[in-house]
């Protein structure tokens, strides 16, 4: 397996990121061989449009919180501006990495890009690949002026072919035209009022690292005041699931404790049978939260470090 991934990375360096193509999709799948489910044509895994929607519902301290325990330490990333604080950005990853830009490189890369059919300049290239329910991450090495990835008019392509928005390790211009984008939000380091200049497209689809953080094309991103995170497609089913149940146990909690039905220590502590099958009677009154049997209830409190 060594050699593989010693082979597999020299040619994503000598053939996939020099010709700023995707990755092909039997390496993509290599590296993403956790996830089991269905893909895209391009090798992304495809997270459910079900999960998306209830993605947006979780808080992201409850999900790092889980994916610390799965030992996953490297997937959150905060130090953000925002166009609107109150829009989360929730969907799956497509990625695209930029480089400083380098005259004989370009020539290369604006050669094969046409021959490829690609228009524009290479800031547009991943644009045109988004599909609904993806969000376009970027890593343009924390560049500000001069590296300017979107303004409001790409801006408005994107939310139309995506419906969410942007996370950019880098700026974004037109602060003002990109806030009247209803529904749309971008995640950025900066704003500045430049043109993006001296850059150039590396990588489409690719492994890339966004500050701290590793980021896989298909990964679930969630976002809210407090930063950004990238949930392994493998992972996104349980971690939204076990952070679905630590909002409702906590709302849980509360209230029994305002009630006086159960004390604190009996809630923060291992839950007995007794508050296990109140918090089962509990969620039958409540239609509104997510529905768990009492084997799934004992499950996830069997991995309880929260």
């Amino acid at each position: 397996m060594k050699t593989h991934v010693t082979l597999l990375l020299l040619s994503m360096l000598a053939i996939g990121s020099i010709n700023a193509q995707t990755m092909t999709k039997e390496d993509l799948s290599y590296l993403s061989q956790s996830w089991k489910g269905e893909r895209f044509s391009d090798g992304r895994p495809k997270v459910s449009d079900d999960l998306l929607n209830r993605a947006k519902k979780i808080g992201i301290d409850e999900a790092w919180t889980v994916l610390q325990n799965e030992g996953y330490f490297n997937q959150f990333e905060g130090g953000w501006k925002s166009v609107n604080d109150s829009i989360r950005i929730v969907g799956r990853v497509v990625t695209a990495s930029f480089m400083p830009s380098r005259p004989d490189v370009l020539v290369a890369v604006k050669e094969k890009g046409k021959k490829d059919g690609r228009k524009g300049d290479t800031n547009a290239w991943p644009i045109a690949t988004l599909q609904r329910g993806d969000v376009l991450v970027v890593d343009n090495f924390g560049k500000i002026k001069d590296g300017t990835i979107v303004g409001d008019n790409l801006g408005s392509a994107i939310f139309n072919k995506t419906g969410t928005g942007i996370i950019v390790d880098g700026a974004v211009r037109d602060h003002d035209g990109l806030s009247q984008i209803k529904g749309f939000n971008a995640f950025v380091r900066d704003f500045h009022p430049s043109f993006l200049k001296e850059v150039m497209l590396m990588g489409l689809n690719t492994p890339i690292r966004i500050g701290g953080t590793f980021v896989m094309p298909g990964d679930l991103v969630i976002t809210d005041k407090e930063g950004v995170l990238f949930i392994p497609a493998h992972l996104a089913e349980s971690v939204v699931g076990i952070a679905e149940f630590i909002d409702s146990k906590d709302r849980f909690g509360k209230e029994m404790m305002q009630q006086n039905k159960f004390s604190a220590g009996e809630i923060d502590n291992q839950w007995s049978n007794e508050v296990r099958e109140a918090f089962i009677q509990w969620l039958t009154k409540h239609p509104e939260e997510r529905q768990i049997s009492r084997k799934q209830l004992d499950e996830f409190l069997a991995k309880r470090t929260w």
